[in-house]
């Protein structure tokens, strides 16, 4: 295979050529002038013939070093405009984004302010994937993921768009039928359902607001990989669950389900914005981590007290 062109000699025996001097070009580029004399003298070794004829006092253009200049400024002139276009479009919010992101909160707070993002971002293409399954953004090619409280991996560059509670809830018909747990060693005895995808196993630790700590692995008839689907079995008084704030607060403002164990705490979570390494990232990327910040953050919510 053929070694590719010397572009750094060209353009710079383009440069100097235009400001007559290896100074003046050194100059212009913000480079020593022995960087300058280097190239010249490795593309004329290259080339095998002189580009310029050089005294103490200047340097001319040979014959061959000025057609070479001509095709050089050329191809100077299209780089620097390949790199003009290039950092306009990369500055602009356009492109597709492949968002990853747990199928409860994209249905429920994502898809409602998806039409203001595309509104405001009409060169933008964005393909969600909701799934509450963990996805590995490099490997299967996301752009961006939305994560809830597991911090994400090293690799990954994270931005916390709000805290998200969780807590353990019942309705009242179970509660008349089973009793209300009064601590959380209790829940062992007692009908619990069960999340598939929770970022820390099966177990359930609680935080006493006196600082005492309790572990539970719970039990129940019933263990779903999308939170939504615990809801009817929720409702109908049949067992407790484990729900983020998001999805138990309308339940919760309306009396169909309870807080239990308020003096309990789970442990804090956050709702992560994840994108892969990267020291630049396009403008379609840093415009949308920028609207769900500004959108999302306003929806926070705290774990409310039993009624």
């Amino acid at each position: 295979m053929s070694r590719l062109p010397d572009l750094e000699g060209l353009a710079l025996l383009a440069k100097v050529a235009e400001e007559r001097s290896f100074a003046g070009a050194a100059r212009s580029l913000n480079l020593s002038v022995a960087t300058v004399s280097r190239a010249i003298t490795r593309l004329e070794a290259r080339l095998g013939a002189q580009v310029f004829n050089r005294t103490s006092r200047k340097v001319a253009l040979t014959d061959f070093g000025r057609r070479l200049a001509e095709r050089g400024a050329r191809m100077l002139l299209e780089a620097e405009e390949a790199e003009t276009a290039a950092r306009d479009l990369s500055s602009r919010p356009r492109g597709t984004i492949n968002l990853a992101l747990p199928m409860s909160f994209g249905l429920r707070e994502i898809a409602p302010i998806v039409p203001e993002f595309l509104r405001q971002y009409p060169e933008i293409v964005l393909n969600l994937h909701l799934s509450d399954a963990a996805v590995d953004l490099i490997g299967e090619g996301y752009d961006a993921a939305i994560r809830i409280a597991a911090l994400p991996d090293s690799s990954l560059v994270a931005r916390k768009l709000r805290s998200m509670s969780r807590f353990i809830v019942a309705s009242p018909a179970y509660i008349v039928r089973y009793g209300r747990p009064q601590s959380p060693s209790e829940l062992n005895v007692h009908h619990c359902l069960g999340y598939a995808y929770r970022a820390r196993t099966g177990t359930w630790h609680f935080t006493h607001e006196n600082g005492e700590q309790v572990s539970v692995t719970p039990t129940g008839p019933l263990s779903v990989t999308n939170v939504d689907a615990l809801l009817p079995t929720l409702l109908d008084g049949i067992g407790i669950a484990e729900l983020p704030s998001f999805v138990a607060d309308p339940f919760v403002s309306d009396g169909r389900l309870e807080v239990l164990l308020p003096e309990w705490r789970l442990p804090g979570g956050g709702l992560y914005f994840i994108t892969p390494s990267s020291r630049v990232r396009p403008a379609r990327i840093d415009v949308l981590s920028d609207f769900l910040a500004a959108h999302l953050s306003r929806r926070a919510s705290a774990p409310r007290a039993p009624t």
